[in-house]
């Protein structure tokens, strides 16, 4: 009969994988395999907590139970993406209101920290000392798999944007293939969502006009 001293180790041992491998498929499970397929974290529910990294790429926590400011979160795909770049132009104008209502604004960028800068429009990189807001890269998809907005691109779109002209080479989708459905989330001080717009179809954005409506009702609460 094996001793006591042999079996407490083994017992530990598959106790420590069977946990890995949970880990590992509820990671899985977080990454849709269409645009259609994710499951958002919604109004009502505690945001997460995810790390990212800054243009400078350092590390940077978004720690929900550590807010100072309520918090808006835009994510989008990258600098690649014409629509992205139209609506962070169209938002870029209601941002200093929002910061007027106390409230920190983060955008979320699939780009490596490396290109961030370089793929965003001119306009915008010319401006970038004085944005009034936080870019941000999730080229990890960590913020997005955290959100629940993660989804695996299909290889015939992938196939499709260097067709269109459009160089993704060098962002971080030609390593994982994941994209983050564009979303708006807004997050009060105590960390729990207040507003959430997910939409599958990437040409739909939420107007800057119904973004600052959710910052001046997340401010008032």
């Amino acid at each position: 009969m094996p001793s006591l001293r042999v079996l407490v180790p083994s017992v530990l041992h598959v106790a420590l994988f069977m946990s890995l491998v949970c880990s590992l498929s509820i990671a899985a499970t977080q990454i849709a395999d269409t645009a259609d397929d994710v499951r958002p974290l919604q109004a009502g529910e505690a945001a997460p907590r995810f790390s990212v990294r800054t243009i400078t790429d350092e590390e940077f926590v978004f720690d929900p139970l550590e807010l100072e400011r309520p918090v808006i979160l835009v994510t989008f795909r990258g600098g690649w993406c014409p629509y992205c770049n139209l609506h962070l132009a169209e938002l870029r104008h209601v941002v200093p209101q929002i910061d007027e209502l106390d409230i920190d604004v983060l955008f979320l960028s699939g780009d490596r920290p490396d290109l961030l800068v370089e793929s965003l429009d001119d306009e915008t990189r010319q401006t970038i000392d004085g944005l009034g807001y936080t870019i941000l890269s999730d080229a990890d998809a960590n913020a997005a798999v955290a959100l629940g907005i993660a989804f695996r691109a299909p290889e015939r779109y992938l196939e499709m944007l260097p067709e269109r002209g459009i160089d993704i080479s060098s962002s971080s989708m030609d390593r994982h293939g994941v994209l983050p459905v564009p979303a708006v989330y807004a997050i009060d001080k105590s960390g729990q969502i207040t507003y959430a717009f997910v939409e599958a179809d990437y040409k739909v954005r939420l107007p800057a006009d119904e973004l600052l409506a959710v910052a001046k009702e997340l401010a008032a609460r």
